[in-house]
């Protein structure tokens, strides 16, 4: 039921989105060097890695300087790429892997290997699901890039104190996981980002 539900979602998504992705499409390509799509290699279900599509809101090369955003002024970021950030609109394109079958709309957002090899055995169960567009963590940790900008560590803090609450929030939503919730997840992510 998840994964028709999964297909039939972002099939509209995206067919209503689609304009929109055009003009964010030509924008990306006018304002920076490099495509419009950013593809990063990210840990899903059963620990199988896939190529997490993003529109590209950073100049290209930036992933050698670190995997972490650092708040709104990090300087890797566009000038378009600092407005589909804001508004969340550089993770539509994850409706794609949604349809490829690489992930859901709801479930625990996916990690760099990097980080899933810092998980214990217990945090690990967070990978028995396909990872979502949307979690409880997602809700919690909005802002997260402005929190990591305000760190004199960001890699400390997020090892340390971010990743660990987030995997919490996952274990939490997996607890209770339902197609009610997921619609409850979504909306709730809906309204941050048009209140935002």
């Amino acid at each position: 039921m998840k994964r028709i539900f999964d297909i039939l979602a972002s099939f509209a998504i995206l067919a209503a989105f689609f304009p929109v992705g055009i003009i964010i499409s030509l924008s990306v390509l006018l304002s920076s060097k490099g495509g419009v799509f950013y593809i990063q290699e990210r840990i899903g279900k059963d620990k199988q890695p896939f190529g997490l599509l993003k529109f590209r809101t950073m100049v290209v090369g930036s992933d050698g300087k670190g995997k972490l955003t650092v708040g709104t002024n990090d300087i890797r970021i566009t000038s378009i790429g600092r407005i589909l950030r804001k508004f969340k609109l550089d993770e539509f394109p994850q409706f794609i892997n949604v349809l490829f079958g690489q992930m859901s709309i709801v479930g625990p957002r996916p990690e760099v290997k990097e980080y899933v090899d810092l998980y214990t055995k217990e945090q690990l169960a967070v990978l028995n699901v396909k990872p979502g567009i949307t979690d409880l963590a997602s809700l919690e940790y909005f802002n997260e890039n402005e929190l990591l900008g305000n760190s004199k560590d960001p890699q400390k803090t997020y090892i340390e104190e971010v990743m660990p609450a987030k995997i919490a929030l996952n274990k939490k939503y997996l607890a209770n996981a339902s197609l009610l919730n997921d619609i409850k997840i979504m909306w709730r992510t809906f309204l941050k980002i048009v209140r935002f």
